[in-house]
């Protein structure tokens, strides 16, 4: 039997190989055997290591891209900015990172879209978020845990519609609907924290009532 820190090894080093075969091949059995010989590797281990078909190969490309920016945006470099920068360099990172295979994400994405992948898919694009809020510095435990990761996981799957459409000088349409993206989150934020500041501070009705009925003096 096969060790499995061995076949994800080996699911990592191909990722990037099948996404370039992927332009031409689609996400196929094809893809994975142009790229276990690109890398020199048996075809039949490549292709067990990626038995579970077009996901699998499409999770180990999203792993690969995780990896990428990480070593582009490292925790460190990020700690001196607002969270809105954070995120948005985060994101052009992984945009960066999938920059001349826009027809394999094309078809990636296809592929998310079938809904026997839909769950699937949920779970990568929450596995990313996940990642780059805690690249971010983000501690959250409450609610504010899940719905930071819903939300970018939301935006990011948006932007990504954009990036592979996108024929622009330096992907200035996608850098543009990213920020408008990000500006508008970070408004609802500061709408949300004064809605749920603590309670005597809140916007009451009964005592703005009470005060319109009974004035101070």
């Amino acid at each position: 039997m096969e060790d499995p820190a061995t076949l994800e090894a080996l699911r990592v080093q191909l990722a990037p190989a099948i996404a370039d075969a992927a332009a031409f091949d689609g996400w196929t059995s094809e893809a994975v055997a142009q790229a276990a010989d690109m890398a020199g590797v048996d075809r039949d281990l490549a292709a067990y290591a990626f038995r579970d078909g077009q996901m699998a190969m499409i999770a180990a490309w999203t792993g690969h891209v995780d990896a990428q920016m990480a070593a582009a945006v490292p925790a460190a470099s990020l700690s001196n900015l607002p969270v809105r920068e954070r995120i948005r360099r985060l994101v052009m990172a992984r945009l960066d990172a999938a920059a001349g295979r826009e027809e394999a994400l094309t078809r990636a994405l296809a592929v998310m879209a079938l809904p026997r992948n839909i769950a699937a898919s949920a779970r990568l694009g929450w596995r990313s978020a996940d990642r780059m809020w805690h690249l971010a510095g983000d501690t959250a435990t409450d609610y504010n845990h899940y719905t930071k990761r819903a939300i970018l996981a939301g935006i990011y799957a948006a932007t990504l519609q954009v990036f592979v459409r996108d024929s622009s000088d330096d992907k200035a349409e996608t850098r543009a609907f990213l920020d408008r993206r990000i500006e508008g989150i970070m408004r609802f934020e500061k709408a949300k924290s004064q809605i749920l500041r603590k309670p005597d501070e809140r916007f009451s009705m009964t005592r703005l009532l009470g005060r319109i009925r009974y004035p101070a003096h």
